[in-house]
């Protein structure tokens, strides 16, 4: 009997070591695969900073890997992975969006600085609504300021909001007859917002792009 059980809790560490070797494994792999933004290299803000006004919408890709899964979303236009409107009142510019933190389930929406906003950013773009003043979409996104994530991502309801989805409720305010363009994402049975239903859409203006050129390790217009 003694035997036994010394041979069962020989098995039990070997499956304890096994399975760490294995999470170890999987960590190295995403850290491999990640995109990453060459060394010393990051979209300087003073670049973006001419182009922008206060409610403007500002849309990135960024350089996690569950980022290149939310712009697959997008079916035209998949530059990029997230949203965020610009808010500028005597020279302060910070940028309203919602985030979501994938492994603690948290956040929502907040205000992050433009800095911030574009250290993660491997490409940014800049918008216009062309069917309201901008003034309004920077006033009406502040209702939404600490609405939690949306990890159901149900458009439906904005008691939670999802990065995209903040700009779906404020149009469904300011102009509801202009509304964006819904995906239905079968992985979890629902229409969702891509952000190519902002990037690609008539009703809104391409101001800007900036990327990180990898090739030559600079910004590129």
């Amino acid at each position: 009997m003694y035997t036994i059980i010394t041979a069962m809790k020989k098995r039990y560490v070997f499956l304890i070591i096994a399975a760490a070797l294995l999470v170890l494994i999987a960590i190295a792999v995403i850290i491999i695969v990640s995109p990453r933004k060459p060394e010393n290299v990051a979209l300087d803000s003073s670049l973006v900073i001419p182009h922008l006004k206060d409610g403007y919408i500002i849309l990135r890709q960024g350089e996690a890997t569950y980022s290149a899964v939310f712009s697959d979303v997008s079916l035209t236009d998949k530059r990029f992975s997230h949203l965020g409107i610009i808010r500028i009142r005597d020279e302060e510019i910070v940028i309203i969006n919602s985030v979501g933190n994938l492994f603690k389930k948290s956040e929502g929406v907040k205000t992050s600085t433009l800095e911030s906003f574009l250290k993660e950013a491997m490409s940014v773009g800049i918008f216009k609504f062309k069917y309201a003043d901008a003034s309004q979409i920077s006033d009406k996104s502040l209702d939404y300021l600490d609405r939690p994530f949306d990890w159901g991502f149900d458009a439906s309801n904005d008691k939670r909001i999802y990065c995209s989805e903040l700009m779906h409720v404020i149009l469904k305010d300011i102009a509801p007859e202009h509304v964006l363009t819904a995906v239905y994402l079968e992985s979890i049975g629902k229409d969702v917002i891509p952000l190519d239903s902002i990037s690609a859409s008539d009703m809104f203006e391409e101001l800007f792009f900036l990327e990180i050129d990898n090739k030559n390790k600079k910004a590129r217009k």
